[in-house]
């Protein structure tokens, strides 16, 4: 299917038409706006707009792409995903593929001993994590874990998100727009395909084409040794890495967060401890 189509589709269905001043009338069979009224209002013609929802009109220009937005109410995020739909960006090749980091760049993790922190590549495949990452995921190592397997696939992940819904939502968006900007990544669509054979919430929210940035917010866990812990994530894109982000995730000093993560780390240094003893038995 083509993705431009399709997210002209998806967003057009979710339009209001009261909002745009058309006043729906009993005989409207179709959800959100019909083709001609958003040609109408973007001042393009409804052939070339129906060519645009069927893939057979290519390369529409910028203005053309930002009447569109205008009309569809789409955010900043969605503006882009669009434009990128539209003009596809260069194929990826492997030395755009962030798939062997700079050792520099992995040591940054071990840098940051007070909350958990990972690397994560477009496919979010984790390629370095800190010893509290591993600790607050259930992973050691965690290097070579996939976050949307994880929530979509695992019984651990489903019980460690708090907000699993959201959790969800925000995975299938930062993959939507991953596929956008790297529509000829192997490995990225064969992750989508095994998501969707595997996982009927996956399937569900792919098919409304929802595309999310997600740059910082509130991510609550509920941690089997250590209870509920409410951090807060930030996402650093690394220059230079294309689709690479840096993830750390933080507590208030004083709060119960903050006092949930000093805890793991003191049960994970005690079973590092054991480990290292010949013949011992971990604590946990």
């Amino acid at each position: 299917m083509d993705d431009l189509a399709d997210f002209l589709r998806t967003r057009r269905s979710r339009i209001d038409p009261a909002s745009v001043g058309i006043t729906p009338d009993t005989r409207r069979r179709v959800t959100g706006l019909r083709r001609e009224e958003i040609a109408h209002l973007s001042g393009v013609s409804v052939d070339y707009y129906v060519r645009l929802e069927q893939g057979r009109a290519r390369q529409p220009s910028e203005q053309i792409l930002d009447a569109l937005a205008r009309v569809l109410g789409l955010n900043a995020v969605e503006r882009s995903h669009l434009h990128r739909l539209a003009h596809r960006p260069r194929p990826v090749t492997d030395r755009d593929t962030p798939s062997r980091q700079r050792p520099e760049l992995l040591r940054v993790v071990e840098l940051i001993p007070d909350s958990p922190a990972f690397i994560a590549d477009q496919r979010l495949t984790v390629v370095a994590a800190n010893r509290l990452a591993e600790l607050l995921y259930g992973r050691r190592p965690m290097r070579g874990m996939n976050i949307a397997r994880h929530i979509f696939l695992e019984d651990d992940g489903h019980d460690l998100y708090a907000d699993w819904d959201a959790c969800t939502r925000d995975t299938v968006g930062q993959l939507r727009l991953a596929v956008g900007k790297y529509p000829d990544d192997p490995q990225l669509t064969a992750l989508i395909g095994e998501l969707a054979v595997r996982s009927e919430r996956f399937r569900k929210l792919w098919a409304q084409a929802d595309v999310r940035c997600r740059s910082h917010g509130r991510k609550p866990f509920t941690h089997p040794l250590v209870g509920d812990l409410e951090l807060h994530q930030e996402n650093f894109m690394v220059p230079g890495d294309n689709g690479t982000e840096l993830v750390i995730l933080s507590a208030r000093q004083g709060s119960q967060a903050y006092d949930g993560l000093r805890l793991l780390a003191s049960i994970g240094a005690t079973d590092d401890r054991d480990r290292s003893i010949p013949g011992s038995r971990p604590s946990v």
